[in-house]
């Protein structure tokens, strides 16, 4: 059977049904409300316990990328994400999540070879250091000004 880009184009736009826009732009927009609100709540959090703007902004940051690991680790994200669609795509939930997902799918194939390599074909090899880096110094400083 050979059809042209056009016949193609036609035969898909009669069998598909539409998308129901409305119904995904109130989901996108509450969701992804939802989720800054919860980061302005988390400063809020943060500088109640004594924490000046940016060291707030940090935790919340930090908090925040944690929470979409883990719900992607979870399975949860990914549902979220189907229902909301754009909503989750907060930057920072959503380069968690990019970070996550290829890495989960591909352990199987190991440590190495599926979970680390997909880490950087995702995100590169600097934003993995850099995040790693960064997680133990803040480790490193927090225990030093414990001591």
């Amino acid at each position: 059977m050979s059809m042209t880009n056009q016949d193609y184009g036609k035969l898909v736009n009669e069998r598909s049904k539409p998308s129901p826009m409305g119904k995904n732009i109130v989901w996108a927009f509450l969701v992804g409300g939802a989720i800054c609100a919860a980061g302005q709540g988390l400063t809020g959090l943060y500088q109640s316990y004594g924490l000046d703007k940016e060291q707030a902004g940090t935790a919340t940051s930090v908090t925040l990328i944690f929470a979409a690991a883990l719900l992607t680790g979870l399975g949860v994200f990914d549902k979220l994400a189907k229902r909301a669609g754009a909503g989750t795509l907060v930057p920072i939930t959503g380069f968690a999540n990019a970070m996550v997902s290829p890495a989960l799918e591909f352990k199987s194939e190991g440590l190495i070879t599926g979970t680390a390599a997909k880490l950087f074909t995702v995100a590169g090899p600097v934003l993995v250091f850099g995040i790693s880096t960064s997680v133990i110094y803040g480790l490193i400083l927090c225990l030093l000004k414990a001591v």
